[in-house]
C-alpha cells in the first residue's frame, strides 16, 4: 500500500498525459497548415544555409525550420497531422520535465500538480494547438533539459547542459534566457569550478554569435528607448498575467483585465509570503537563480521588443511565463516540509484552475478552426485557377480574408502542390465547406482566374436579342447560371447597373462585384476555363431591361 501510494504521483501523471494528448489532437486533429508555418513551407523548402539561418522575425529557428522540411519530405503536404503529433509529443515531454525538476524539490505530489496545471495551461492555446510554435516550445524544453542537467553537478551533467543549451538556442532566441541561466548556475557553483564549467555557457552562446553574426544582425527588431523605459510596466503586467492563468482566472483567449487583476493580488501576496519567509529563514535555494536569471531575462526581452500585437496577456507569452513561475515557487519552497493539508489542497486548487483554463483553450482553437477553413477554401481556390493564375498571384489579407496567409504566393504554392500534395479543398470539399470559406473562395477566385470585364458605352441594338440570350426585365431579382468563356450582357438605356457573381456562396450572397455598366451599353464578361465543374450564376440590378447572351 505505501509502494502504490509513493507511485500515485506518476501514475497519475500518465493519467494526465494520456488525456492532454488526447484533447490535444481531438481539438487539431481536422487542421491544417496554419500561419507562419507558410514562411517555412514556401520559402525555405531547401536545405541551404540561408533556408536554415536567415531569422524569423527576430527568432533564430535552424532546428525548426529542418523539421518542417524533414517532415515535408517524409509525409508530404497532403496532411499537417505528423506535425501536430510532434508538437503534442513536445507538449507530453516538456510537462515531464517540469514534474522531475519539482518534485526534486518539494516532492512528487505538488511536481504533478506543477506539470498538470501547464498540460492543461489554456491561455497558452497558441502554443499548444499551433505547432509552428515548436519555436517556442523546442527552447523550452531543452532549456528545461539543461537545468535538470546542471543539477548533476559532475562532468557528465555539464556536457549534457551544454548539448542542450545549444538546442535550445537552435529552436529561437527565446534560448537567450536560458543561457542566463546556465551563466547564473555556474556563477553560484563554487569560485574553483567557474573555469570547468564554463563551457557550458560558452560554447553554444559562441555558436549564437557566429549565426548573428552571419545572418541575425538583419532580423526584425523592435528595441526602442520607450519600451526599455516602459519595460518595468510591461513585466508586471506578464508576471500578474502569468499567475492569474496559472489558476484558471482568466476568461478570454486573447487575455484581458481579469486574470491581471487577479493575478495581480496573488503576485503581492506570494511576495509578503516569500518576504515573510525570508525574515523566518534567510536565503535561497542555489535553484532558485538560474531560474530567476531565466525569467528575467526572457521578460525583459520580450518587453523590448513588445509591439501591436504583442501584449503581457498574449496567449504565446503565457506558456514560458507560467513554466518561469512555477519553477521559482518550486525553488522558493524547497526546504519547506509539506503535510497531507497542502496536498489537498494544492490538488483542489490545480482542478479549479483546469475547468476554466480548458475554456479558454476551446475558445482559442476556434481561432485556428477558422484560420484553418479559410487556408484550405484560399489555397483550394488558387488550385482550381491553376491554368490561368499569374505566378505571382499572392493570397494578401484584402484577398484571403485573413493575414496569415501572404507567404502563399501561386507559382510556389502550386510548384509545392506538384511536388507534395495539396492540403487544400477540393471542389466537392469547397462545396460543403462552411459558409465564409464558400464565400471567401469566390473572392480568391475572382482575383486568381481572373475574371475580367470590357465595357462599350453607346451600344445597344433596341431589337437585339438571339436565341442564346436570357433577357431580365427591369427590377426582376435573377440569377443566370454561366460556364467559361464570353458572356455578352446588354443593357438597355437607363440609370447604371451593377453585375455581381458567385460560384460556391449561398444563393443570394454574391461576393464577387465587377464595375458594373451604365445604360445602354455592352459589356463582356470573360470567364477562363478551370479545374472545377461547379457553374458561376450572375445576379444583375437594374431597372431597365437587361439582355445576358453566351
Amino acid at each position: 500500500m505505501g509502494r502504490t501510494t509513493r507511485q500515485a504521483p506518476t501514475l497519475l501523471l500518465a493519467t494526465a498525459m494520456a488525456a492532454a494528448a488526447v484533447l490535444y489532437l481531438a481539438l487539431t486533429w481536422h487542421f491544417t497548415f496554419l500561419l507562419d508555418s507558410w514562411e517555412f513551407l514556401m520559402n525555405r523548402r531547401g536545405f541551404t544555409a540561408d533556408a536554415l539561418l536567415q531569422p524569423h522575425n527576430e527568432h533564430i529557428v535552424m532546428i525548426p525550420v529542418a523539421i518542417e522540411q524533414l517532415l515535408l519530405r517524409i509525409f508530404g503536404m497532403s496532411s499537417a497531422k505528423p506535425e501536430y503529433v510532434l508538437l503534442t509529443i513536445g507538449l507530453l515531454v516538456t510537462a515531464y520535465l517540469i514534474f522531475v525538476y519539482v518534485s526534486r524539490r518539494v516532492g512528487p505530489w505538488f511536481g504533478l500538480f506543477a506539470a498538470v496545471l501547464i498540460l492543461f495551461l489554456g491561455p497558452a492555446w497558441e502554443l499548444m494547438l499551433w505547432p509552428f510554435e515548436i519555436v517556442l516550445l523546442g527552447s523550452v524544453l531543452f532549456g528545461l533539459a539543461m537545468l535538470l542537467a546542471l543539477d548533476r553537478g559532475d562532468r557528465r551533467g555539464d556536457v549534457l547542459a551544454c548539448v542542450c543549451l545549444a538546442l535550445s538556442l537552435g529552436f529561437s532566441s527565446v534560448g537567450i534566457a536560458f543561457a542566463a541561466a546556465a551563466l547564473a548556475a555556474i556563477l553560484v557553483s563554487p569560485r574553483e569550478r567557474w573555469r570547468s564549467r564554463a563551457f557550458v555557457f560558452v560554447i553554444p552562446v559562441a555558436l549564437f554569435a557566429v549565426w548573428y553574426l552571419g545572418w541575425g544582425h538583419n532580423a526584425e527588431s523592435h528595441v526602442s528607448l520607450h519600451n526599455i523605459l516602459a519595460s518595468p510596466r510591461f513585466v508586471a503586467e506578464m508576471v500578474a498575467a502569468g499567475i492569474g492563468n496559472i489558476f484558471g482566472l482568466g476568461s478570454n483567449p486573447v487575455g484581458g483585465a481579469t486574470e491581471t487583476f487577479w493575478g495581480a493580488i496573488l503576485l503581492v501576496l506570494i511576495v509578503g509570503l516569500v518576504w515573510a519567509r525570508q525574515l523566518r529563514r534567510p536565503g535561497f535555494d542555489p535553484g532558485f537563480w538560474p531560474v530567476a536569471a531565466a525569467a528575467a531575462t526572457g521578460w525583459f526581452l520580450t518587453a523590448f521588443n513588445q509591439m501591436p500585437g504583442r501584449e503581457p496577456v498574449s496567449s504565446r507569452y503565457q506558456y514560458t511565463s507560467a513554466i518561469f513561475i512555477l519553477l521559482m515557487l518550486a525553488n522558493l519552497l524547497a526546504r519547506e516540509r509539506f503535510g497531507r493539508r497542502a496536498v489537498l489542497v494544492g490538488a483542489a486548487v490545480t482542478l479549479l484552475a483546469i475547468g476554466p483554463n480548458l475554456v479558454v483553450l476551446r475558445d482559442g482553437r476556434d481561432f485556428f478552426e477558422t484560420q484553418s477553413v479559410l487556408t484550405r477554401a484560399d489555397t483550394g481556390a488558387i488550385e482550381i485557377a491553376r491554368r490561368t493564375v499569374a505566378p505571382e498571384f499572392q493570397l494578401s489579407p484584402e484577398v484571403a480574408g485573413t493575414t496569415g496567409l501572404v507567404d502563399v504566393v501561386a507559382g510556389k504554392y502550386l510548384e509545392a502542390v506538384d511536388e507534395y500534395g495539396s492540403p487544400a479543398y477540393s471542389p466537392d470539399e469547397l462545396e460543403a465547406a462552411p459558409t465564409y470559406a464558400r464565400k471567401q473562395a469566390d473572392i480568391v477566385l475572382g482575383q486568381a482566374l481572373p475574371l475580367s470585364t470590357n465595357t462599350q458605352a453607346g451600344v445597344y441594338a433596341a431589337g437585339g436579342g438571339q436565341e442564346n440570350c436570357l433577357t431580365i426585365e427591369g427590377g426582376q431579382p435573377e440569377e443566370v447560371k454561366l460556364g467559361p468563356g464570353a458572356t455578352r450582357i446588354e443593357v438597355a438605356p437607363g440609370p447604371n447597373t451593377a453585375f455581381s457573381l458567385r460560384r460556391f456562396a449561398e444563393p443570394g450572397e454574391y461576393p464577387v462585384a465587377t464595375a458594373g455598366a451604365p445604360g445602354e451599353s455592352t459589356t463582356t464578361l470573360k470567364i477562363p476555363r478551370d479545374e472545377a465543374p461547379q457553374p458561376w450564376y450572375l445576379h444583375v440590378e437594374a431597372t431597365q431591361q437587361v439582355r445576358v447572351c453566351r
